[in-house]
């Protein structure tokens, strides 16, 4: 007879968490339970969609004359993104990322004013991200060392709805090779009984 425990605390539902962005080159936060010191930005209040952690993967399966199933298949294509709407649209943080300028050029001038201009010809703006989701007592944070906002929605002004900008962040390796480090602070359960 087999009794396997099923522990409701080993699932995750993402009842809150953060996001935050720092320059290229900024190390990891130690851990997903502790509030990231600067240079790290928050990127603010994010809507009740969440966080969205994708894959993005392609192969190619190699299949010997005379088979009917592959024997070997080769990943092609292995891409993470990490999709999410911010509604404070008016940090400068969010802002910087959004239209890829330095948050300086942002600063209002003494009337209050903040003037910029996009350009047709962004220049790359790659930058650290790092993500946070908080389930009771679990944690998961996620480090992105190279991370670029590469698809941005329409945004709407309306009387019924909230402003904010969705993102799509596509994240690159880093020199290791690595695209995401995940740092979780998951709780002990008992181990499955076998008899």
């Amino acid at each position: 007879m087999v009794n396997i425990t099923r522990a409701s605390d080993l699932t995750m539902v993402g009842a809150n968490g953060g996001g935050w962005t720092a320059p290229l080159g900024t190390a990891a936060p130690d851990s997903p339970l502790s509030q990231p010191v600067s240079p790290w930005t928050a990127l603010g209040a994010i809507s009740d969609d969440g966080l969205t952690y994708g894959f993005d993967e392609d192969s190619q399966e190699f299949q010997p004359w005379g088979l009917t199933s592959p024997f070997r298949t080769q990943i092609t294509k292995s891409v993470r993104t990490f999709g999410l709407t911010v509604w404070e649209t008016s940090r400068l943080a969010v802002q910087s990322l959004q239209y890829r300028l330095d948050e300086a050029d942002l600063e209002p001038d003494v009337d209050g004013l903040t003037k910029f201009a996009e350009t047709a010809s962004p220049a790359p703006d790659r930058r650290a991200f790092w993500f946070v989701v908080l389930d009771g007592d679990s944690a998961r944070g996620f480090y992105v060392p190279q991370g670029e906002i590469n698809d941005r929605s329409d945004v709407s002004f309306k009387q019924d709805e909230m402003s904010g900008y969705e993102w799509t962040i596509t994240t690159y390796p880093d020199a290791a090779g690595n695209t995401v480090y995940h740092v979780d602070k998951v709780p002990t359960t008992p181990a499955e009984v076998v008899s």
